[in-house]
Formats: structure tokens, C-alpha cells, sequence
């Protein structure tokens, strides 16, 4: 029973974000709804990290969905907007750094020292706009498992609340997007998007009975991690259909895409809300 139900939050960037917190919102939506906020194991990647973080009983469902949608008061974005970022390029630099090996470590490597390497935004400036998004300093209850990479070594981490880190630390070193945000210093070691493993890190639930996957992006990585966890596990996958990747655009990055990529998801966890509460509740 303590192995039962493992809730996966893939990466999206700030859309995702907004994605993720819609489909949460809309599963639990109406009298027959399902909350899925309690499960044995939550894990999070990049965007599913900062959903992650605030998934606890007395942060409201609604309130976050409704703050994705909403504009702020005085019109202000508090994420910094990457300037002068050609996503398409930088795509294919880091599909380049991994080329040449087939050694998953060394391709995480290289791709750490692209994002080393390149010029952003200051660290500090970085940290204080995911602190000033995610308004949460503590660690949730329960197991939440967050995905890093070692940007020196490619070694993938899982930060838990036993781990010692801020979670602010985990969460930041967690979207740190290679080529887009600064890696994160924790200690001596410095930290990239746990995307750089895979967008989902759906593996990781191995073991688990019940696995609720949330995927903004769907990527080939994540249909073989969904292939091995079907062999021993009940599995609910949801990714962004049509009208969420046409919110997303060609930049999931930018803070315009949240409030179409919300509405998105909140439509897709409505009707999504049977076969999940048929996974987590039978």
C-alpha cells in the first residue's frame, strides 16, 4: 500500500506550468471530480516542479488554476522574459552537444557545459523570479522528488525534502533551461533543468501501483517510460492535446502563452476526469 500511487509532472516551461495547474483544476472540477494532490509520490520536472511545490492541502486547486488565467492587477509579469533567444537554434545546439555518443551521462555533460558557457541572465535575478512565482519557502508534506542535473558531471539528482536544499534551490536548478537560465549553484556543485535527463522522468515511479502522468510535451523518451511502466503498473497518461499546443506556440517560454494553456488544460482534466478517477480511487 505505501507504493501505491505515484503522481509524474512533466516540463513545459511557463505554459506548462499553466497546462499542468488547468488539467489539476479540471480533474477535480464539479461533484464527480478527482484530487489527485495526496498521492504516494509526486515528481517533478522543470515546470511539473514548480506545480510539485505548491501541491498541498491548503494551497487551493482553483486559486492557482485562477492565478495562471488571470492577468496580475497592475499588468506586471514577474518571470523574466529570456531576450534574444532563438528557441528553434538553440534546439538544435543541444540535440548537436549530444550527438557523438551514446553514453547518457556524457551527453547530460556536454549539454551542462552548453549552459555553463552561455550568457544570461544574473543567478540572483533568475532565483528572485521563481521565488516571487511560487511564494512557497517550505518543503510539502509527503514524498516530493524533484529532478536536477550536475551541469559539470551530467549526473541526474533527485532533491527530496531529506536532501538538505532550499526548496526554492530545487525548483530554480529544476528550470534551469540550458542556453536560456543560469545554472544554479547549491554548494559546490552548480545545476541544470531536470528535462536534460528526460522532459518527464516518468521511470522514476517504477514501482508504483497507480501512475497519474501529466506531460505538457510528449516526447519519444516518454512512450518508452510509459512502454516499461505499463508492464507492472496501472498508467493514465495526459499530454497537451490540439488546442493546448496551439496555446503553447512556438515559445512555451513566454508568459503569454499561460492563460490560453490554463484554459487548455482545465478542458482536457474535465474530460479526462473519468478514467483518472477510475485509476486513483478503483
Amino acid at each position: 500500500m505505501g507504493r501505491e500511487k505515484a503522481l509524474v509532472l512533466g516540463g513545459g516551461g511557463v505554459a506548462g506550468i499553466a497546462w499542468t495547474f488547468g488539467v489539476l483544476a479540471g480533474l477535480a472540477d464539479g461533484p464527480s471530480g478527482v484530487d489527485v494532490r495526496t498521492p504516494d509520490v509526486v515528481i517533478g520536472t522543470s515546470a511539473g516542479s514548480v506545480v510539485a511545490a505548491q501541491l498541498r492541502p491548503e494551497v487551493s486547486l482553483l486559486e492557482r488554476y485562477e492565478h495562471q488565467i488571470k492577468p496580475r492587477p497592475d499588468g506586471a509579469e514577474t518571470e523574466l522574459t529570456p531576450v534574444g533567444i532563438d528557441l528553434q537554434d538553440l534546439w538544435l545546439q543541444l540535440t548537436e552537444a549530444r550527438t557523438g555518443t551514446d553514453d547518457p551521462r556524457e551527453q547530460r555533460r556536454r549539454v551542462g557545459a552548453l549552459a555553463l558557457a552561455a550568457s544570461t541572465v544574473d543567478e540572483a535575478a533568475r532565483r528572485a523570479s521563481v521565488a516571487a512565482r511560487l511564494a512557497l519557502s517550505s518543503w510539502p508534506e509527503g514524498d516530493v522528488r524533484i529532478t536536477v542535473v550536475d551541469a559539470r558531471t551530467g549526473e541526474d539528482v533527485v532533491f527530496t525534502r531529506q536532501s538538505g536544499v532550499d526548496l526554492l534551490d530545487a525548483v530554480t536548478a529544476s528550470c534551469a533551461v540550458p542556453g536560456v537560465w543560469p545554472p544554479v549553484t547549491i554548494g559546490d556543485r552548480r545545476y541544470v533543468d531536470g528535462g536534460v535527463r528526460t522532459m518527464v522522468n516518468a521511470d522514476l515511479a517504477t514501482g508504483f501501483d497507480r501512475v497519474l502522468i501529466l506531460a505538457p510535451l510528449a516526447t519519444p523518451d516518454l512512450d518508452q517510460e510509459v512502454a516499461e511502466l505499463a508492464l507492472h503498473s496501472r498508467v493514465v497518461v495526459i499530454t497537451a492535446g490540439e488546442a493546448a499546443q496551439a496555446a503553447f506556440g512556438t515559445n512555451p517560454l513566454d508568459p503569454s502563452t499561460r492563460a490560453p494553456a490554463g484554459l487548455a488544460g482545465f478542458a482536457q482534466g474535465q474530460e479526462n476526469a473519468e478514467a483518472v478517477r477510475a485509476l486513483w480511487t478503483e
